[in-house]
């Protein structure tokens, strides 16, 4: 079983995973029985550990006036071929939403980490805590469902240079939630994930 840590299915992730993998496998002459997991934005033990990391963190620290659930960007035109990402982002953010009971203008889902001259998916999470800041909000909390372990481009990207661009156009506290990272509840949810479908394999 091959299980990619990217919960939304994205052409540029986890299709390069199976590519790989495939490149690896062309040198062998026998080849194993192989299940190959696409995905799992809509889990329910992946969102309700995404929603509990939230909670704890604001239990902890105070709730911002604003939660941003950043995800990793990608290209307009990749989203009109048909990479369900977009989509996947979507329902992943307004389902952990719920779980935290959060209504509208409580919260919102944006992209991160564009780069290069084309037009990438929005709303953007840069242009968006400009906003909010210019708008008065002094407090927000940020999190990143689609990554399962903080790397540079939430402890750099989001945790530093985002933090700075927040604070210097007005906002007083930034809030980066880690990602779920080894939290028990994350091994729990990935056990869900493959233990029925190794059990029947």
């Amino acid at each position: 079983m091959v299980l990619p840590l990217y919960p939304q299915y994205c052409a540029a992730t986890t299709a390069s995973t199976f590519d790989g993998l495939a490149a690896a496998l062309r040198r062998r002459r026998r080849l194993p029985s192989l299940y190959f997991l696409a995905g799992y934005h809509d889990h329910p033990a992946y969102l309700d550990a995404c929603a509990a990391a939230i909670a704890e963190h604001r239990a902890a620290q105070g709730a911002g006036e604003r939660l941003l659930l950043s995800f990793h960007g990608m290209p307009e035109k990749s989203a009109r071929a048909g990479d369900p990402y977009r989509d996947q982002c979507l329902t992943t953010a307004a389902a952990i939403a719920e779980r935290l009971g959060l209504g509208e203008g409580q919260w919102l889902a944006t992209f991160q980490s564009r780069f290069g001259p084309g037009r990438w998916l929005t709303p953007y999470t840069d242009a968006t805590l400009l906003e909010w800041a210019r708008e008065g909000v002094r407090a927000v909390d940020v999190f990143c469902p689609g990554f399962a372990v903080d790397c540079l481009e939430t402890l750099e990207e989001i945790g530093e240079r985002y933090r700075e661009l927040f604070l210097n156009a007005g906002g007083e506290r930034f809030s980066y939630i880690p990602a779920l990272n080894s939290r028990p509840a994350h091994v729990a949810a990935l056990t869900d994930l493959v233990r029925p479908l190794l059990s029947a394999h």
